[in-house]
């Protein structure tokens, strides 16, 4: 068991770089962090490391998010670990291009049961947990910008974060006043500059502040709601402006 009134986050999508980047931050924010991963044990195993370097009680657990049963089977693994569920953040997800036309149900399901899902469940599962608590806690969903926007070959992808907006707002009403549920939605982030090219010109002419946002944009509007106890039910777009177009 964790410590008493140490402070816990349970994390979906931590093994990516920008959960990654998300999830030792919230572990200096005094979190021990309990992850989930998929697809790479070894990169998860990396991560797991430098983050008990600041949260040496930290865990992860292996799960698909786009199966319910996987991930009921992370959250029951959770509760006989820890004893209290302070904050959770959905960031699991699945991108990839789908020209209309040419959609297939392998596609359509692979991002709308990893993003839209997947979310769900696990802000059922976290809920089933933090209104038994006597304390404030937090779900904090990562959305898109793209859930605004018309993209022609995304369709399932923009629909499956629409989704998840929509979600978002329905669990803080139900859940007020004891648990705050709002989404952060990133607009073009450059999560890895030594593998990304430059930013196309075209790209950045549609951003106002004319530069692609970072895992920090991300981090501090995090950091923002975890101080805030009057905010629920917001989708917060951290794009430089971009859905001003």
């Amino acid at each position: 068991m964790n410590s008493p009134g140490k402070k816990v986050c349970f994390m979906t999508g931590a093994s990516g770089i920008l959960g990654s980047e998300i999830a030792l931050s919230m572990a200096g924010q005094g979190y021990t962090i309990f992850f989930t991963w998929n697809s790479s044990e070894e990169k998860a195993v990396q991560i797991l490391e430098k983050i008990r370097w600041i949260s040496p009680q930290s865990e992860m657990i292996r799960c698909d998010v786009s199966k319910a049963g996987d991930i009921k089977n992370a959250f029951r693994a959770f509760s006989q670990q820890f004893d209290r569920l302070d904050l959770v953040i959905a960031s699991a997800s699945n991108f990839f291009s789908t020209p209309l036309s040419d959609v297939t149900e392998q596609e359509w399901d692979s991002l709308v049961n990893t993003n839209l899902k997947g979310t769900f469940f696990t802000m059922q599962a976290a809920v089933n947990i933090m209104q038994k608590q006597q304390f404030l806690s937090r779900i904090i969903s990562i959305s898109d910008i793209a859930a605004d926007l018309v993209w022609r070959n995304f369709a399932p992808y923009t629909v499956s974060k629409a989704g998840i907006q929509h979600l978002t707002r329905v669990f803080a009403k139900t859940f007020a006043p004891r648990i705050l549920v709002n989404s952060i939605a990133p607009g073009t982030i450059t999560i890895n500059p030594d593998k990304n090219m430059d930013p196309q010109e075209e790209m950045i002419n549609n951003i106002p502040l004319k530069r692609p946002g970072n895992p920090l944009d991300i981090i501090r509007t995090i950091l923002f709601l975890l101080e805030s106890d009057y905010i629920t039910g917001q989708i917060i777009n951290v794009d430089g402006g971009r859905l001003l177009q």
